[in-house]
């Protein structure tokens, strides 16, 4: 083959026989430097050109700008710009990589990713479009070229690319170890989670694990409740307004509770529209737009859409790179599904895949109107009790009947919340099932879970203010973010899988985890995470997690000392009002008022000396061993010693916070300080010195507390040069003494 046939190839418009020739020619040419070999590379320039190659016609003119050829320099350049302007400045590069990715065609993919890079190596984009490179590199088994690129994103200005390269290679490594015939290797940030796998089909219909309650039901209960709640209260205020005729008052409460249903019902999407779009600045994006991010979540949507017969839900996109998700809406066919731009940092395609799947199942069983309802009816409640409370400050009748049906509002509004919650812990089993049996995936919702932990936790740690997204969307999102600090530390150290699942110990089998989860809108990652272990059973596939040898680790606890722990930890608690309890019992049959202060001074002192016990040595330790113990709790003080250093404010953005946060080698914490001076004295704490304690190493020891978040209260702390002492107990000791003494004074004053 000649040069000549290639020419001739390129004038018939033969591109694909041009460039098969001329890169053939090129490959045998003698020399470099001849006049042939410049025709041959022009020639392949206008071929790929032709052929719609532009990645590659653009890449080859890269070259030739070099030339030592002056006359062919000059060329290049021009049909560099040319190209350029074509490609729309790297939008087609981008498109075309991303179609090549998805159809499998991977060389091509890179190949438009390398010439982009080489084109717009500054770009706002650069960061997103090597973390697509180190993708495709991994999909082609081109696992040494993905970690060496994975290496230099970890120096990358943009720590949310820092933080994705953290964790992609540790599976990188483990790959290539793997391929070696090594073992599974980790980075020295985070662990690297060995990926289940997922079943062959998807719609395979599981049987419910997490909860015995069913969905339906629990949704019709609590709104009945919630709405008869609301009756009730429109009834009374009927009633108060002085109304001659109690059977039109009733007509009138009816028709009010149903007016104010559905009003909520209609506006609260749209209401929350607004809201979402002035405080997240909220974009509405397309199908095809999400499919760039995620080509499995887009085919997801598509497939349930269809499936189900619903109208494809709104789909919207917050720029923020906090991790989470959530649906909201009136009717399936009017839903909203709202990401961050940082679930698809954090999550694998066929991770954020199953998040939309999750959601999706919200829409499918209605669980976003339900309850958009019942936290509008919730909130109804509390403005309800909060006019009785204003109409309460007169003397006469009406004013008393205000004041007794404003306790009664408020009872309704306590009892409404723990409805919703329960609610909502319901649903969300109910959607973790409908995403694994749509997907055929639960291991990587599991993966997810863990990983938007994880991003949550990495986020709120570089943030100097709070995260409105993550408390906002509390309720509405796919976790708790209050749940991030041991899951996520877990996730940042553990070796593998099994140790993860060490830290799920406590949610499973700890008492004081139930307790805790009755005030939180999500079910414990735990037993999340144990159901779609379950689900991964019944299709017949390894367990993302071993949460079967968690729970044989589980079972071998020591119940007594679990249960027996629990009840100690209620009587600390409640020891002050047992003590009022049983003074004021003592004090009534005998008409001294001084029992009552004897016996609830000796309650706090009580609680005191248990909450924090003297300490002869302090065991050193650290935050991952501190969590893992599964028999912690919030009033079980674990003594312990750690090294480490001050992050930030335990409360974020708040200017004179006391409270901070405090990392070491395997995880942080919220450190909980309390001043001599008691609340005066946290303020100036907080206000003239945390700042300038940020960033150093030090060592601190206090009393390890476990609830859904983690923290200690400090006792001493060497950091900077300083000593900072801790008086946790100094207030309430005083206050006791004092109460003590008072009580005997009157006893037998």
């Amino acid at each position: 083959m000649s040069l000549s046939d290639g020419l001739e190839a390129l004038k018939q418009k033969r591109y694909a026989d041009a460039i098969a020739y001329l890169d053939r020619f090129l490959a045998t040419s003698p020399s470099e430097d001849s006049r042939e070999y410049y025709q041959a590379q022009t020639g392949l320039v206008r071929a790929y050109h032709g052929s719609r190659e532009y990645n590659k016609a653009i890449a080859l003119c890269l070259e030739l700008v070099e030339s030592s050829n002056p006359t062919l320099g000059i060329w290049a350049q021009q049909s560099l710009d040319s190209l350029k302007k074509k490609v729309n400045s790297g939008a087609n590069l981008l498109k075309t990589a991303k179609a090549a990715h998805k159809e499998k065609r991977y060389p091509e993919a890179i190949g438009a990713l390398q010439t982009f890079l080489k084109i717009h190596p500054e770009s706002p984009q650069s960061g997103q479009v090597r973390i697509m490179l180190v993708k495709a590199y991994k999909a082609n088994k081109q696992i040494d070229n993905a970690i060496s690129l994975c290496v230099q994103l970890l120096k990358h200005e943009d720590p949310l690319v820092q933080n994705w390269a953290q964790q992609a290679i540790g599976s990188l490594r483990a790959m290539k170890a793997k391929q070696e015939g090594g073992h599974s290797s980790r980075s020295s940030s985070k662990s690297s989670l060995r990926q289940a796998g997922r079943a062959v089909t998807a719609g395979v219909r599981l049987a419910m694990v997490g909860t015995k309650d069913s969905l339906a039901l629990v949704s019709t209960i609590t709104l009945m409740m919630l709405g008869g709640m609301l009756f009730t209260l429109f009834l009374a205020l009927t009633l108060i307004v002085n109304s001659t005729n109690p059977t039109a008052g009733v007509g009138i409460s009816v028709l009010l509770t149903i007016g104010a249903n559905l009003l909520i019902f209609f506006l609260s999407p749209f209401l929350l529209d607004l809201t979402q779009s002035w405080l997240y600045g909220t974009r509405w994006v397309s199908l095809a737009d999400i499919e760039r991010y995620s080509p499995e979540s887009a085919r997801v949507i598509q497939r349930v859409c269809q499936q189900k017969k619903l109208q494809q839900p709104r789909l919207g996109i917050i720029n923020d790179e906090t991790p989470t998700a959530f649906t909201y809406g009136s009717l399936p066919n009017t839903a909203r599904i709202v990401v961050s731009q940082g679930l698809f940092t954090y999550l694998e395609d066929e991770e954020a895949a199953t998040v939309y799947a999750h959601e999706l199942g919200h829409v499918v069983h209605w669980d976003f109107a339900v309850m958009t309802i019942a936290a509008t009816l919730v909130q109804i409640t509390y403005l309800v009790y909060v006019w009785l409370k204003e109409l309460d400050r007169g003397n006469d009748r009406k004013s008393e009947w205000a004041g007794r049906a404003a306790i009664v509002a408020y009872i309704f509004y306590i009892v409404g919340t723990y409805l919703q919650l329960y609610l909502s812990r319901i649903r969300e089993y109910y959607a973790d099932r409908f995403a694994a049996q749509t997907t055929g995936n639960p291991n990587a919702l599991s993966r997810a879970l863990v990983k938007i932990a994880y991003g949550v936790l990495e986020v709120n740690q570089k943030s100097d203010k709070p995260n409105r997204l993550t408390e906002g969307t509390r309720a509405l999102g796919i976790y708790d973010p209050r749940a991030a600090a041991s899951t996520g530390t877990a996730y940042r150290v553990a070796q593998d899988s099994q140790s993860i699942g060490r830290i799920f110990l406590w949610d499973l089998f700890n008492p004081w985890a139930f307790w805790m989860e009755l005030n939180s809108t999500h079910p414990l990652t735990g037993k999340r995470v144990r159901a779609l272990s379950t689900y991964a059973e019944q299709l017949g596939l390894d367990s993302e997690f071993d949460m079967v040898q968690v729970v044989r680790e589980g079972r071998l606890l020591d119940k007594k000392q679990l249960y027996g722990n629990f009840v100690g930890d209620l009587l600390r608690y409640l020891a002050p009002w047992l003590g009022f309890a049983s003074g004021s019992a003592i004090a009534f049959s005998t008409a001294n008022i001084g029992f009552v202060f004897l016996f609830g001074g000796i309650g706090i002192l009580l609680q005191t000396v248990a909450l924090f016990p003297r300490v002869q040595k302090w065991q050193e330790s650290d935050v991952f061993s501190l969590m893992c113990d599964p028999y912690a709790s919030p009033f079980r003080p674990i003594p312990a010693t750690l090294k480490g250093q001050i992050i930030g404010r335990g409360d974020s953005g708040y200017a004179f916070g006391s409270d901070m946060m405090f990392q070491d080698d395997t995880g942080l914490m919220y450190l909980h300080y309390a001043s001599f001076w008691g609340p005066l004295g946290n303020f100036f704490f907080g206000a003239t010195q945390v700042q300038g304690l940020m960033g150093h190493q030090g060592k601190v020891r206090g009393w390890f507390r476990r609830g859904i978040a983690p923290y200690m209260d400090m006792k001493q702390m060497a950091i900077a040069g300083k000593k900072i002492n801790g008086y946790h107990d100094t207030w309430m000791l005083a206050i006791g003494g004092v109460l003590t003494l008072l009580g005997v004074v009157l006893m037998f004053g």
